[in-house]
C-alpha cells in the first residue's frame, strides 16, 4: 500500500472521465463542446477534452466551478467494419459466455476448474462441428455425391471437371482426388478463423494493463493483475483448435477413403496404411484434447509468456497429417466410385451425444457451486451457464443441419438424384420449425405480461404524477415504457424455457435419426408414415428457414454496426458478449474490455499521481462497466481517491444476476467498499440500467431513489413542450445528475473520511462506520 507521504498535493483540480456506452458517442457530444481535443489514445480510442480545458491542471485553483469534463471514446473497438457481424452466425461467443457465467463458490476450487474445463471441451467440440459441417457440403454433398452423380452434375457445371462421366476418366475424376481438392474448402475456413482470431488479438487484446500487487481475498477476480491479459491462454487454445479442425478435415478424407480399402478387391498395401493414417489423426487429436484440457486460465499475475514449441509443433502437425491424408486419399485406386454417403452420421451423432452429456455434467457442477454459495439474485439459480452452454451447442447443431439441408436441396433439383445429408443433420434441420414456434409462444407470453404490467403501472403513474393525469394517452405512454423496460428482467426464465426445450429436440433428433437409419422399410408403415411425413415438411421448411436466418443476422449485424438506433437497441447483447476475453473458444468475438480497461487504468493512475486531484469516474450503461472494471484494477490508494458515479448500469441488473463469481453482491459490496463513494442512477423506463441493490444499509447510500421519467407530465413553466420519456439516454439532462456529481466532489476531499458500510461477521449486518481514506 502506497504510504500518504508519498502522494502529491492536492492541485485544487477536479476531473470529471466520462465513459459512454452501448450505442457509442462522440467527444462532441458527450463534452456538449463542438471543439475537442484529443488528448491520448489513437483512432481505436481515445481520451478527449474541450479545446478550452487541455491545460486546465496549470490554471490557478478556482479557476472553474466544477470539474474538467473528460471523455474517453471506446466505440470504435465494437463498430466499424460490417464483416464483423459474420460472428454473429457461429455459436462461438455463446458458449464463451457461458465460462463467465459461473456461480459464485467458496471453497470448492477443484469443481472451478472442473467448469472450466467442461465449458473449454464444449467449445472444441463446436469447432469440431463447424469443421465437420463444412465437410459434409463441400466433401459429401459437392464431391462426392453431387460430382459423382451425372443427373447432379450437368445441372451444375462448375462440377463437370469432377465429374467421371463428363471428363473422360480425367486425373480430376478419381473419388480420393476430388475429395482431396474439395478438402481445400474447410481447410480455408480453419484458416480464415486462425487469421482472424491472430489480427484481432494484435489489433484489440494486446494492451498489457498496468502491473499492480494481487491483493488476497478480494471477492472477484476482476481486480487480479492478468485478468485483462489472457495472451497466453488464448494463444494455446488457437493452436489447439485450429489443429482439430485440420485434424477433422482429414479424417474425414481419411475414412472414404479407408472404407474402400477395407471392401473386397482393395489393395492390399493401402488396406494397411489406411489404418495407420487414421491411428495417427486420432493419437494427434487426443494430444489436441489434452492441450485443452491442460491448462486453464492464469490471472493471478501477468501471463505473458507463450508456449512456442506448442504454438508451432501443434498446427504444423496437424497440417502436415492433413496432407499426408491427402497424398493417401488421392492414389490411384481402380474402380472406385463415389455411391451413397460418405460416413459421416456417427460422427454428428456422437458430436451431438457428446455435447448433451457435457451439458448435463456441467449443469450438475455449477449447481454444486451454487450451493456452496447460493445467491437468490442468480440467474436460473446458478443454471445460467449450462443453460447458455446448451444454446450455443443448440445453435451449432441447428445451423449445420439448416446449412446441409438447404444446400442439399439446392445440388438436388429434383430431390432424387443424391442421397442427400446424413439423417442426424437431416433431423438437426426439421428442430427449427418447432424452436420457432415456441419463440413465437414465449413473444406471445411477453406481450401478455407487458399489457398486465401496463395496466397496472398506470396506477403508479398516477401516484408519481398526482393532479396531473389527465391525458390518458399520455399516461399509457408512461405506463407502456415502464412494462416493456420491465421484461429484461424475465430473460433467465426465456433461457431456461429454450434451454431445455432444446435439450429434449435435440435428443428426440439424436433417436429419430437412429429410429429411421435402423427401420428405413417400415418409414412409409404406419406410425412412421406420420412421423416420416411431419419429419420431412419440417426439414424442408427449416432448410428454407436456415437461409432466411443467414440473411436477416447479416442485415441485423451489419446494421447495429452502422446504424446508432439499431445498435442501442440490439447492441447490448453484442457489447455483452465481447465485454468477456476470450477463456473458452480462441474464435469467439475480440475482447475489447482488454483495451478499454488498461486504457481507463492508465489515465487515472498517472492523472492521479500527477496532480493529487479528485477524479469522478462516470459511467453511463456499459460504460459502467467498464468502470467497475477499471476501479477494481487501481491501487489501493489510487482507487481511494476516486468516486464512482453510474447511470443506467446494468451491474447488478445483468451482469450481477447472469455473471454471479464477477459480480456478484459480495464483489459489487467491495468496490462500494473500496472506492471513496459511489452513487447510482436509474430509471423504472430503463431496459437495461437498474439499482445496485447493495444489502443492508449500503443500498441507500449508493442508489439514488428511481429519477422520474419523463420529467414533467405536462407543459410547465420550466418544461413549456412536452418533456420527452428518455428511458436509458440522456442522464446528463435530469438536475439530479449534476447535484450527484457535486455531492461526490465534496465528498472527496483527502482529509475527510467517507461514510462506510461494514459487515459484523457475527451477525451479518452492516452499519455504517467511518474508515479513513487510503
Amino acid at each position: 500500500m502506497d504510504a500518504p507521504a508519498e502522494r502529491p498535493k492536492d492541485s485544487g483540480t477536479a476531473l470529471e472521465l466520462l465513459v459512454h456506452g452501448v450505442g457509442g458517442a462522440t467527444p462532441q457530444d458527450m463534452l456538449n463542446d463542438p471543439r475537442t481535443v484529443r488528448i491520448a489514445g489513437d483512432d481505436v480510442a481515445a481520451v478527449f477534452r474541450r479545446a478550452d480545458d487541455v491545460r486546465a491542471e496549470r490554471l490557478p485553483a478556482g479557476h472553474r466551478d466544477g470539474p474538467v469534463p473528460e471523455a474517453y471514446v471506446w466505440c470504435n473497438l465494437t463498430s466499424g467494419n460490417g464483416t464483423r457481424a459474420l460472428w454473429l452466425l457461429l455459436p462461438f461467443m455463446v458458449v464463451n459466455l457461458a465460462h463467465w457465467m459461473r456461480p459464485a463458490a467458496r471453497g470448492r476450487r477443484r469443481l472451478v476448474r472442473l467448469y472450466g474445463l467442461l465449458v473449454r471441451l464444449a467449445g472444441l467440440s463446436l469447432t469440431v462441428l463447424l469443421v465437420a459441417a463444412a465437410c459434409e457440403v463441400a466433401l459429401d454433398l459437392a464431391a462426392w455425391q453431387c460430382a459423382g452423380t451425372r443427373a447432379c452434375a450437368d445441372r451444375h457445371s462448375w462440377l463437370g471437371f469432377l465429374s467421371p462421366e463428363a471428363s473422360d476418366d480425367g486425373w480430376w475424376s478419381e473419388p480420393g482426388r476430388r475429395l482431396g481438392l474439395a478438402a481445400l474448402v474447410p481447410t480455408a475456413l480453419t484458416g480464415l478463423l486462425w487469421y482472424l482470431s491472430l489480427r484481432t488479438w494484435s489489433a484489440y487484446e494486446s494492451q498489457q494493463p498496468m502491473a499492480h500487487e494481487p491483493e488476497d481475498g478480494r471477492p472477484t477476480a476482476l481486480s487480479r493483475p492478468g485478468f485483462w491479459y489472457g495472451r497466453r491462454l488464448v494463444a494455446r487454445l488457437r493452436a489447439a483448435h485450429t489443429a482439430a479442425g485440420l485434424l477433422t478435415v482429414a479424417l474425414a478424407v481419411a475414412s472414404a477413403a479407408a472404407r474402400h480399402d477395407r471392401a473386397p478387391g482393395g489393395s492390399a498395401a493401402l488396406a494397411l496404411l489406411g489404418p495407420l493414417v487414421q491411428a495417427a489423426l486420432l493419437a494427434a487429436g487426443a494430444v489436441v484434447v489434452w492441450v485443452v484440457c491442460r491448462r486453464g486460465r492464469t490471472d493471478r499475475r501477468l501471463d505473458d509468456a507463450l508456449d512456442t514449441r506448442l504454438l508451432r509443433l501443434l498446427p504444423l502437425a496437424a497440417l502436415l497429417l492433413l496432407a499426408l491424408t491427402l497424398v493417401y486419399a488421392g492414389w490411384r485406386r481402380p474402380g472406385w466410385e463415389s455411391a451413397g454417403r460418405l460416413p459421416g452420421d456417427m460422427t454428428f451423432g456422437a458430436l451431438s451425444l457428446v455435447q448433451g452429456l457435457l451439458v448435463i455434467v456441467l449443469a450438475g457442477v455449477a449447481h454444486a457451486l451454487h450451493r456452496s454459495a447460493p445467491d437468490r439474485r442468480a440467474a436460473m439459480r446458478g443454471l445460467a451457464g449450462p443453460a447458455v452452454a446448451m444454446l450455443a451447442c443448440a445453435l451449432g447443431g441447428v445451423m449445420s443441419g439448416g446449412v446441409a439441408q438447404r444446400v442439399s436441396d439446392w445440388l438436388d433439383g429434383t430431390g432424387t438424384s443424391i442421397p442427400g445429408p446424413p439423417v442426424v443433420l437431416t433431423w438437426q434441420a426439421a428442430v427449427i420449425p418447432p424452436l420457432l414456434v415456441l419463440f413465437l409462444g414465449l413473444c406471445c407470453w411477453l406481450a401478455r405480461r407487458a399489457w398486465r404490467i401496463a395496466r397496472d403501472e398506470r396506477a403508479a403513474v398516477a401516484r408519481d404524477f398526482p393532479g396531473e393525469t389527465d391525458d390518458p394517452a399520455r399516461t399509457r405512454r408512461i405506463a407502456n415504457a415502464r412494462a416493456m423496460a420491465s421484461l429484461t428482467d424475465r430473460g433467465p426464465r426465456i433461457v431456461a424455457l429454450t434451454s431445455a426445450a432444446t435439450l429434449l429436440l435435440g435428443a428426440g433428433a439424436l433417436v429419430g435419426a437412429l429410429a429411421t437409419d435402423r427401420t428405413p422399410g417400415e418409414a412409409a408403415q404406419g406410425t412412421y408414415a406420420v412421423v416420416h411425413g411431419a419429419a420431412e415438411t419440417a426439414q424442408a421448411l427449416g432448410s428454407w428457414l436456415i437461409g432466411l436466418g443467414f440473411i436477416l443476422f447479416v442485415t441485423w449485424g451489419r446494421r447495429a454496426y452502422k446504424d446508432a438506433s439499431a445498435r442501442r437497441t440490439i447492441g447490448i447483447l453484442w457489447d455483452v458478449g465481447t465485454f468477456w476475453p476470450r477463456a473458452a473458444h480462441p474464435f469467439a468475438p475480440p475482447c475489447y474490455a482488454e483495451r478499454a480497461v488498461p486504457d481507463l487504468t492508465w489515465r487515472i493512475e498517472t492523472w492521479t499521481r500527477a496532480t493529487g486531484g479528485r477524479l469522478v469516474l462516470s459511467g453511463h450503461s456499459q460504460g459502467s462497466v467498464l468502470a467497475a472494471a477499471a476501479a477494481w484494477q487501481l491501487t489501493p490508494s489510487t482507487r481511494g481517491r476516486v468516486a464512482l458515479l453510474t447511470y443506467g448500469s446494468p451491474l447488478e441488473r445483468l451482469y450481477g444476476r447472469w455473471f454471479p463469481a464477477h459480480f456478484g453482491p459480495d464483489a459489487l459490496g467491495a468496490l462500494h467498499r473500496d472506492v471513496d463513494c459511489w452513487r447510482n442512477l436509474h430509471r423504472r423506463t430503463d431496459p437495461i440500467g437498474g439499482p445496485v441493490r447493495l444489502p443492508g444499509d449500503c443500498g441507500p447510500e449508493v442508489d439514488r431513489p428511481p429519477l422520474k421519467d419523463p420529467l414533467a407530465y405536462g407543459r410547465t413553466e420550466s418544461h413549456p413542450l412536452p418533456a420527452p420519456i428518455l428511458g436509458h439516454s440522456d442522464y446528463q439532462a435530469d438536475p439530479a445528475f449534476a447535484e450527484e456529481r457535486r455531492r461526490l466532489l465534496a465528498r472527496l476531499r483527502p482529509d475527510v473520511p467517507a461514510p462506510r458500510c461494514t459487515e459484523d461477521p457475527d451477525d451479518g449486518v452492516r452499519t455504517g462506520t467511518e474508515t479513513p481514506t487510503v
